[in-house]
């Protein structure tokens, strides 16, 4: 037992120097947290912090330092903080443990649970020992109320408000589904026996649960609802090959009034451009993943997405720029033995698949360098990249080139940024500046990609324009061969006329003229009524 002397050398306890040194510093925190300034509730952490070194279990420090991280928005540090609560956490740690003995289970579920009723010693394990029921009941409750007041509710609150603008938030409906239900369970408990002015004493003084708090998180509740139903139903249509209806669901995320949190919308980015890489829409996938990158440069996916995109329309040295990124970034997972970020961090890839994964990139990556030294960097699939058929118009072309200029000009760049709820306000000038890098290369490949199109428009074009003037011009010289004058003997001239047109007159007088001889003979004279007609 640790004990400690004062200056007249009688010797105590370390609760009787320390506690209440514990207790001024939390009374201390408490003023300095009643004023709700960024720079007092700071200090008053110091002063938790303090008080936690000489107790580290006590739980009115723990509530009060996690709720003041959480009122200055240091979400990072509630989650490293609360860890062992996060469900998501504790599902992965359950996969990676290959083989669990069930002596280690009952233990760790033992030591998880509250001790209700004090062991048997062994030496008495052979004999009866009564017991009364009232006893036992007092025991079991008692368990019961010590639980729940190690572990209030207030770590479910707290957690699920710092998951949710992190972006877990699977994690967040699950963490704050369990505190509402354990507010609501002690709110039963403790009102079995009031009257009607405990009631209301209750609701106005009461500081465990207060009402404001617990409408807050009911209606962060509801907008983590709304988010997981769409998100769940644009996956669904990806996956059901409906890739327009899958944009749609993401779209309306992304482009939401409500800001949603920076972890989540990086997912939903990745999963659009995902949708828009299966629907052939290839610009418009490189643009989403550059949101991503922008957001988490470390995203594995989007780095493979976007180097296989690249890849597909031949632009050979910007897919192995990714490609060494991404290697560089395996590595320095080998190198660390853990996934890049904090532990609770989620991740699309485990710290076993990346051997293999490096393995398969090294390969891909000297196949591009094979490409590159043979000098297949010109022939770059432009169609393909604005996403027009081969062949097509001008003002096809030009409304192509135009809705993606509206949508990826530099100057905008940056405007996706305002619908983002960052966890950490230091990031944005960086998330800021990423976006218009990537931007601008786009943009700058879109231009690029125009310009190409637009010159083999132009041949085609001109192209057609010979071969047009060529068959007019070989009509032209069989119209004049046709009109050309035919030379008879004797030097006379004489102009070809269009015989069809005069040979059913002609046949017709000749005929005439033929009837009138034979009924009038050779001697007699041709009547006067006919002489106009044989003239």
């Amino acid at each position: 037992m640790v004990v400690y002397s004062n200056v007249n050398g009688d010797k105590k306890h370390w609760w009787f120097t320390q506690r209440k040194l514990v207790e001024k510093y939390v009374k201390d925190a408490r003023t300095l947290i009643a004023s709700e300034e960024s720079n007092d509730v700071a200090s008053a952490i110091h002063l938790l912090d303090a008080a936690l070194s000489l107790s580290p279990r006590l739980e009115t420090a723990l509530e009060l330092k996690a709720r003041s991280l959480l009122f200055l928005r240091r979400f990072k540090e509630v989650a490293d903080m609360l860890q062992d609560y996060i469900p998501s956490l504790k599902l992965s740690n359950e996969e990676e443990e290959s083989i669990v003995s069930s002596e280690g289970s009952s233990s760790s579920s033992s030591r998880d649970g509250a001790k209700l009723i004090s062991a048997v010693p062994s030496s008495e394990s052979s004999s009866f020992k009564c017991f009364s029921v009232s006893d036992l009941k007092k025991q079991v409750m008692a368990g019961i109320c010590k639980k729940c007041d190690q572990e209030g509710q207030w770590r479910y609150v707290v957690l699920g408000q710092a998951c949710c603008h992190l972006g877990l938030m699977e994690d967040a409906m699950v963490l704050l589904q369990t505190g509402k239900r354990l507010a609501t369970a002690e709110f039963r408990r403790r009102s079995i026996c009031w009257s009607d002015d405990s009631f209301l004493l209750y609701t106005e003084t009461s500081s465990s649960s207060p009402p404001r708090e617990i409408e807050n998180f009911t209606h962060l509740l509801a907008h983590i609802k709304l988010l997981l139903r769409r998100r769940a139903a644009a996956i669904a249509a990806l996956n059901a090959g409906l890739f327009t209806e899958s944009i749609r669901h993401f779209s309306k995320i992304v482009d939401g009034r409500r800001p949603a949190p920076q972890g989540f919308l990086a997912e939903c980015y990745m999963n659009r451009a995902n949708a828009y890489k299966s629907a052939g829409r290839i610009a418009e996938s490189i643009a989403d993943c550059n949101k991503t990158l922008a957001f988490e440069p470390s995203c594995i996916k989007a780095l493979e997405t976007r180097a296989e995109l690249l890849e597909t329309v031949r632009c050979f040295p910007d897919s192995l720029h990714d490609l060494e990124h991404l290697k560089l970034l395996y590595n320095t997972i080998l190198r660390d033995r853990k996934l890049p970020g904090p532990i609770w961090k989620q991740h699309n890839v485990k710290y076993r698949e990346i051997p293999g994964k490096l393995c398969v990139l090294t390969t891909k990556t000297q196949k591009l360098k094979e490409k590159i030294a043979n000098g297949e960097t010109g022939n770059v699939d432009y169609h393909g990249l604005i996403g027009i058929r081969r062949g097509c118009t001008r003002s096809e072309l030009d409304r192509a080139h135009r809705l993606l200029c509206l949508r990826y000009k530099p100057d905008r760049a940056s405007s996706f940024i305002e619908r983002c709820e960052f966890t950490d306000q230091n990031d944005v000038d960086s998330v800021r500046d990423r976006a218009k890098m990537s931007s601008l290369l786009l943009y700058r490949l879109i231009q690029k990609g125009y310009s190409a199109v637009t010159a083999i428009i132009a041949a085609e074009e001109e192209e057609e324009k010979q071969r047009k003037k060529k068959k007019n011009f070989g009509t032209v010289q069989l119209k004049i061969e046709e009109s050309k004058p035919v030379k008879i003997t004797g030097n006379i001239e004489v102009k070809p006329v269009n015989t069809n047109a005069y040979q059913g007159v002609f046949c017709r007088d000749l005929a005439a003229v033929g009837n009138l001889l034979t009924r009038a003979g050779f001697n007699h004279p041709i009547p006067v009524k006919y002489e106009a007609l044989t003239c």
